[in-house]
């Protein structure tokens, strides 16, 4: 809406003044306001993207920036224009943010402006706002009535379940004597999903006599704090809540985004992969000593790799983490003891009988029992050598890129990432094969001793003088669950010491030793043009192999990165 304070609600949030003010419609322009936090201390600036390396640390000058860029476009008329101005501000008094500044709705065209203007910026206004990823700031001046609201109209129009959008109510300070906003802001008279906010901008003496941000923040508190009718309310309003509010949102649907992001980063690799692996053979010139040079480069970033593992150089301890603190809680996630709840005791024992109910003991109904919570085991199990994987994966880039000659040869270095990453992945394949073989051995053989040593009175196996299905009771179950939970949780703490042995022999161990075995057996076989090619290099595809390794560098960064959050999910 016009004049409804949008500018001074966005210089709140930033605690700069910089927009231009006035009366009518001052935003000409839709202004792409980019917030970057930087460390404490640090002198704030701002940068505009049609004034590249200019750096403005006069706030005043970037006001008057704004309006003249406005004015280049539109002429020193009242048009509009869809042209956005980008305008990026380094603070440590931001949250990482970008916001959009656009025009204010019309009803009618003023003198020196286009019949067609009203309807030209409501089009201009939901072409941001129909984004799925955009919220929706809708403020309204308090001062007028909300039914006539075109902030409220348009934004129910797009978010009709209100999941974007943030009500902000804007001259509190200015209503008519005897009347308040307290029904709006309690959300009684116009309800949204999330609960108003209630502003209070600076006024126009306040901007003439240049009252700093801090001071009218700190007035901006006090006032709803000290008004009778506000008191109640004083702990969610105001520009400071409403920054941490947009940012508390924002961090919401940036989790909301991960397993999209994730899908996107997996999908790009995948298509870089494709990409460095599809690039033409350049002309190889001669081959002399090139061999000897490939092994020695390799043999080089072998020895970095092995010190990751080792400890000398940073980044193996991952490994014992996975051991020590994420397959533990993987373990005790798996909750036993609810499985093992008399519901299932009794209708595994049931179904273990068959046509004849037990005598003594129900051995079939214990070996399900056990077998149904053990073979649990192997979600676990599979996820330890799933992170150990990514960790050695990890590590194999940290080493290409910690090896200078990797860097000189991009050819080179995508064959020596290939055949380690090829080597992992046959690692991980055997290791998951040993390691979830542990946990079937668990399922296929019972310590019989564990049994032997149970108290054997005969109540436990049923007394003779009583009917056969009178042993079904809940005490007689609750002994089988009580029995069979002692034996898994043995097997449990057993598995725990032997699925880390199985994944550091077949997995770190192999790593250290035979990761570019097979690498070197497909070297001795190549032609000497082939050898060749992966030292000599067309300048041209050199520069788009570098320009593909970093872009798939950095994907897989992230890929590592999203991969560790999903785990500490």
């Amino acid at each position: 809406m016009a004049s409804s304070g949008k500018s001074s609600v966005l210089e709140s949030i930033v605690g700069k003044d910089f927009l231009p003010r006035g009366s009518g419609i001052v935003t000409r322009r839709p202004l792409v306001l980019q917030l970057h936090k930087i460390d404490e201390g640090s002198r704030e600036y701002a940068e505009f993207l049609h004034l590249p390396r200019k750096r403005f640390t006069d706030f005043a000058a970037v006001r008057k920036e704004i309006s003249d860029e406005t004015d280049r476009e539109t002429g020193r008329s009242k048009q509009i224009s869809s042209v956005p101005i980008h305008l990026s501000i380094y603070s440590p008094n931001v949250v990482n943010l970008t916001l959009i500044d656009l025009p204010g709705l019309t009803k009618v065209a003023v003198e020196g402006q286009s019949e067609n203007i009203v309807q030209d910026i409501e089009n201009m206004v939901r072409s941001y706002i129909e984004k799925p990823n955009c919220i929706i700031l809708a403020i309204s001046p308090a001062n007028q009535d909300l039914a006539t609201s075109d902030a409220i109209r348009i934004s129910r129009e797009v978010d009709p379940t209100g999941e974007r959008t943030l009500g902000v109510l804007t001259k509190i300070d200015l209503m008519d004597k005897g009347t308040d906003a307290v029904e709006i802001l309690e959300g009684k008279s116009y309800r949204l999903k999330f609960p108003w906010v209630g502003v209070v901008n600076r006024s126009q003496a306040d901007i003439n006599k240049n009252v700093d941000m801090i001071a009218a923040r700190r007035r901006e508190r006090e006032y709803f704090s000290t008004t009778p009718e506000y008191k109640h309310l004083a702990h969610r309003m105001g520009s400071e809540h409403l920054a941490k509010m947009l940012s508390k949102h924002l961090e919401t649907v940036i989790k909301s985004k991960i397993p999209g992001i994730q899908s996107l980063i997996s999908k790009t690799v995948a298509e870089l992969e494709t990409e460095l692996s599809r690039l033409g053979k350049p002309i190889s010139a001669d081959a002399g000593g090139k061999l000897y040079t490939i092994m020695e480069i390799c043999r080089f970033f072998d020895g970095i790799y092995k010190e990751h593992l080792d400890g000398v150089r940073p980044g193996g301890d991952k490994i014992y983490n996975v051991f020590d603190n994420q397959l533990p809680a993987a373990l005790k996630r798996l909750q036993f003891d609810k499985q093992l709840s008399m519901e299932n005791i009794r209708k595994l024992i049931t179904e273990a009988d068959g046509y004849q109910p037990h005598l003594i003991a129900p051995e079939q109904g214990y070996r399900r029992l056990i077998e149904s919570s053990v073979v649990s085991i192997r979600g676990p199990a599979e996820a330890a050598v799933d992170a150990v994987h990514i960790i050695l994966k990890d590590l194999v880039h940290k080493a290409i890129s910690e090896t200078p000659e990797l860097k000189q040869y991009p050819a080179l270095r995508v064959e020596v990432t290939n055949a380690a990453t090829e080597s992992l992945e046959r690692m991980r394949e055997q290791s998951k094969k040993a390691t979830l073989q542990l946990v079937d051995m668990e399922c296929s053989y019972l310590t019989v001793d564990f049994f032997r040593k149970l108290p054997q009175d005969i109540d436990k196996g049923g007394n003779p003088s009583h009917s056969l299905f009178d042993r079904y009771n809940d005490s007689y179950l609750r002994r089988i669950g009580s029995n069979v939970l002692a034996y898994v949780n043995m097997v449990c703490a057993s598995l725990r010491n032997s699925i880390p042995k199985s994944v550091v022999y077949c997995q770190v161990r192999e790593a250290k030793r035979s990761l570019l075995d097979h690498f070197f057996t497909d070297l001795g076989k190549l032609e000497t043009k082939r050898l060749s090619s992966l030292l000599n290099e067309d300048p041209a595809v050199m520069e788009r192999r570098t320009s593909l390794a970093k872009r798939l560098e950095l994907y897989r960064s992230a890929q590592a990165e999203m991969d560790s959050v999903a785990w500490a999910k």
